[in-house]
């Protein structure tokens, strides 16, 4: 029996959650991390902890937004655990100096531990919280892992039960996971660890580290060749003179196959007509129209689909070479994961304005499946998502892909996650946008990473 407050000195106290994903890919580098964690533990000659993936935790997919696994993690591991520790499949733990990290901390207490990330400004994925001083807020950094004790992980599944989210999106997991364990001053704030960190693995700086970071951008070998993509670009009348130029002058050099979806025949674009009318939002018939025209295949044989906004900015070499990690032979969608309704068994979405992804094999799953629009303005994002739920198709998230602007993430994340795309042309300059974060200038994104660093004062 765990005395109250024991300290994390034995593995047995520490369950490990990968925050994984369900596909062949990401469940093999999950694998090879619970492989190092066994490796370690067996050095330390201690027996092996749990390892749990954390899309292998229940059969709900919505597991991934933390706050709806919590009961099954309180009720499976937290009876005989201390701590649990989250890391993501790029994380490297020293699994020595973590124990000596997490003994510094009563584990009889509610304690939220991390490195802290905070906001320059108010952005519009967090809904402008803490707008007067936005940089007071800290949300962890997850690529350098983070940790709940037990105490506190029970007294949320328990709180979870009474007082749920207030907003049914999950948008930004890592600030919305901050804000609820806070409870507007009434929970813990996250207490920064400087031993929790984001940079690579083996670099000069991290000899103090308990974690670190094995890639920032995984390499899967040679990308994609330019045909395997085939790019539709969503566009109406309205916007031809304006958004329309903007992607010519941009990203659309990079694609082989690409056509423009309107409401009007332009053959100076040239746009294609789908007999589909134009809605103000939603747009779920016209994209309905796109995947049906895509998988008839008159078009193109391509086995990847790229979906996009004509305010979309995206890098299509760099989508090249993470595709490349994937076997378009899976039903399989990626992009930026959001979530509805989570904590009531709601559903994953790709959020449509970051660009969606789909393996013609989940374009035809999607369409045989009886799967179509309550109303032509429905959100096509989320109708998609739904389908993709129903026939239990996973939802891929990338880092790589931004729903908003740059101005609107921490630019420590961007510079190191070599960003795929962003969207809005909202107070912006957008040509200038594409050129500084998605044009490939041959300097890596982690060389940048390690200047900002220096500006960057340690955690204490």
């Amino acid at each position: 029996m765990l005395c109250q407050w024991g300290t994390a000195s034995e593995l047995r106290e520490v369950v490990f959650v990968i925050q994984s994903q369900k596909i062949s890919y990401h469940a093999q580098r999950a694998e090879q991390k619970r492989g190092n964690i066994f490796h370690q533990a067996q050095t330390l000659n201690q027996g092996a902890p749990d390892v749990v993936f954390l899309h292998e935790l229940s059969a709900y997919d919505g597991d991934w937004g933390i706050l709806p696994a919590l009961p099954r993690l309180a009720e499976d591991y937290c009876q005989s655990s201390l701590w649990v520790f989250f890391l993501e499949e790029e994380t490297v733990i020293n699994l020595a100096r973590l124990l000596q990290v997490l003994a510094r901390f009563g584990a009889g207490r509610e304690w939220f531990l991390g490195r802290a990330l905070h906001d320059d400004d108010a952005t519009i994925i967090h809904h402008y919280a803490f707008s007067e001083e936005p940089d007071t807020f800290a949300y962890p950094d997850f690529i350098a892992g983070w940790a709940l004790s037990c105490v506190l992980v029970k007294r949320l599944a328990s709180y979870m039960k009474y007082e749920p989210p207030k907003s049914d999106f999950t948008i930004d997991l890592k600030h919305e996971i901050a804000l609820y364990i806070w409870e507007e001053a009434h929970g813990p704030a996250l207490m920064p660890v400087h031993q929790f960190c984001s940079d690579l693995h083996g670099s000069p700086s991290t000899e103090h580290c308990a974690s670190t970071v094995n890639t920032y951008l995984p390499s899967c070998g040679s990308p994609v060749e330019r045909e395997d993509i085939f790019v539709a670009v969503k566009t109406c009348q309205k916007f031809h003179s304006d958004r329309v130029p903007v992607v010519k002058k941009t990203w659309a050099k990079d694609a082989m196959s690409l056509e423009y979806y309107s409401d009007l025949s332009d053959p100076t674009i040239p746009t294609t007509d789908l007999g589909v009318a134009n809605t103000e939002k939603g747009h779920c018939a016209k994209t309905f129209a796109i995947l049906s025209r895509f998988a008839q295949g008159g078009v193109t044989r391509a086995p990847w689909l790229l979906l996009v906004d004509d305010d979309t900015l995206i890098s299509l070499p760099r989508l090249r070479q993470l595709l490349r990690c994937y076997d378009p032979r899976e039903a399989v969608g990626i992009g930026e994961r959001y979530g509805y309704g989570l904590t009531k068994g709601g559903y994953s979405y790709l959020t449509g304005g970051a660009g969606m992804v789909f393996s013609r094999v989940a374009v035809s799953r999607i369409l045989s499946s009886g799967c179509s629009c309550p109303s032509p303005d429905a959100p096509d994002d989320m109708v998609l998502g739904r389908c993709l739920s129903r026939l239990g198709l996973p939802v891929i998230h990338s880092p790589q892909f931004h729903q908003a602007r740059p101005d609107d993430y921490p630019k420590e994340l961007l510079l190191r996650q070599s960003p795929i795309s962003f969207h809005k042309h909202w107070n912006i300059n957008p040509i200038a946008v594409y050129q500084q974060w998605l044009l490939d200038t041959g300097e890596p994104f982690h060389h940048l990473l390690t200047r900002e660093h220096r500006k960057i004062p340690l955690q204490q």
